[in-house]
């Protein structure tokens, strides 16, 4: 894709949120099944369903997917295809390259081993390795610019409001 079929892709899109705004909020949307096996539960993805777990580090075995990994796999998926988008739109020629993201918790907290430890990641590492031959200063423009736009990192360095809820069902077989 070049810059000319990216701005005939997004131009009408632009147009349109900003003569109706309300026409460009957006709905994301995941679904888990829990599992009544295991100590873990299926998520249905674009293509296949994935089965995710308990870490090693709070008993698990390491054969499924760890919740913190595919927060990370998200946040890596979203600045590599908004760097794609942002490079195309400014001109920078990048011919590949590789998104890193690494993340710190201390299990501690997970297990209620220590009330003062944090539950979940405390520390994220977002790095790039690019195959570009763009001037230092264009890189650093082209990354600044991927981070500004990126979803999943805009989304965690600014949480949004967070609720949670339960709603009681029981199966014909639990009556």
């Amino acid at each position: 894709m070049d810059a000319e079929k990216l701005r005939t892709l997004q131009t009408p899109l632009k147009q349109r949120y900003r003569e109706t705004p309300d026409t460009a909020i957006t709905s994301a949307r995941a679904e888990a099944s829990i599992s009544n096996q295991d100590i873990a539960c299926v998520i249905r993805t674009w293509h296949s369903e994935t089965m995710a777990g308990l870490h090693p580090a709070t008993g698990g075995t390491g054969d499924l997917a760890c919740s913190a990994d595919m927060l990370l796999e998200a946040l890596v998926a979203c600045a590599g295809v908004t760097l794609r988008a942002v490079a195309i739109a400014m001109a920078v020629p990048v011919r590949g390259g590789r998104i890193f993201a690494e993340g710190s918790w201390d299990a501690r907290g997970t297990l209620g081993i220590d009330k003062t430890v944090p539950v979940g990641l405390t520390d994220i590492r977002l790095s790039f390795e690019l195959d570009t031959d763009a001037e230092r200063g264009v890189v650093d423009r082209l990354i600044a610019t991927t981070e500004r736009f990126c979803v999943i990192l805009q989304t965690l360095r600014n949480p949004p409001r967070l609720s949670a809820s339960c709603k009681v069902v029981q199966s014909s077989n639990s009556r």
